[in-house]
């Protein structure tokens, strides 16, 4: 095996700073004693038990949570159906048509892409609200658990769903019993990123959110407006450990999904 050269491992090691010590910086800030966040003054985790008794920031981070968790299953569902057709559908009337639809959010700028939803949402619904949030967020999501499930599909053995169907399986049996365990973990990933960016998403949520529905980083970016705080802090250091537990959390799950399969496979062979 060709050892990494120095430029590869210098390169690499400034990318990772440039990305993850901002992060760091703002952790250990948020175990600062005093309020101002850019002088140290002692550790302290006093603003964490802050953070518990401010009830805006709670009720933000529960109305994103939930808006988060119903685009991600939504977007998840729409998104692999998307791409199971995409890849199987074969060709069909209004097939480039469905393609460029399917794929025009991820390079739509997310205020043209606001701004619309806002004005088809307004002689739609009488007032914005959670649901057109998670409808928002369900329209750009979808697409990229499309490109995640529709890349596996591309490289499965289409084999085995022969075979299934030889042995008197429906299409839905098939698609059920062999397609989606296989590609379950593509799924899974697809269902990740939807869930991370709805919970980062702010530009299409200043639009088309209401009374009631303020998200995480519309309040974060209303706050950060009077000056970075030691909460805030502490809010991102939550965030940041929820986010590092489910790439975690799916590294091994798609990790054992993975070695199940070559156990499969070996025996089988």
């Amino acid at each position: 095996m060709k050892k990494p050269s120095w430029f590869n491992i210098t390169s690499l090691t400034l990318g990772f700073a440039f990305l993850y010590i901002p992060m760091l910086v703002l952790i250990a800030y948020s175990f600062n004693g005093g309020r101002l966040v850019t002088v140290w003054a002692g550790f302290s985790t006093k603003w964490y038990g802050e953070l518990l008794s401010n009830e805006a920031f709670l009720d933000a981070a529960w109305v994103t949570l939930r808006v988060a968790v119903a685009t991600a299953t939504l977007a998840t569902v729409l998104g692999t159906l998307a791409g199971y057709v995409l890849v199987r559908g074969g060709r069909f009337m209004g097939r480039t048509l469905f393609a460029g639809m399917a794929y025009a959010p991820l390079v739509m700028p997310d205020v043209i892409l606001g701004l619309s939803l806002l004005l088809l949402f307004k002689t739609m619904f009488s007032s914005m609200g959670m649901t057109t949030v998670i409808l928002a967020h369900t329209t750009f999501a979808m697409c990229y658990v499309s490109v995640v499930v529709s890349s596996r599909l591309m490289s499965f053995d289409r084999s085995i769903e022969e075979a299934a169907a030889d042995l008197g399986a429906t299409a839905f049996d098939t698609f059920k019993s062999v397609t989606l365990p296989i590609i379950f973990p593509a799924v899974l990933s697809g269902w990740l990123l939807a869930f991370t960016l709805s919970l980062d998403d702010l530009v299409i949520a200043s639009f088309v959110t209401g009374p009631g529905a303020t998200t995480l980083p519309i309040k974060i970016f209303s706050a950060v407006r009077l000056g970075v705080s030691p909460e805030i802090n502490a809010l991102s250091t939550i965030m940041i450990g929820i986010v590092t537990i489910g790439v975690i959390t799916f590294s091994v799950i798609n990790k054992r999904q993975i070695a199940q399969r070559l156990r499969d496979e070996k025996m089988a062979g």
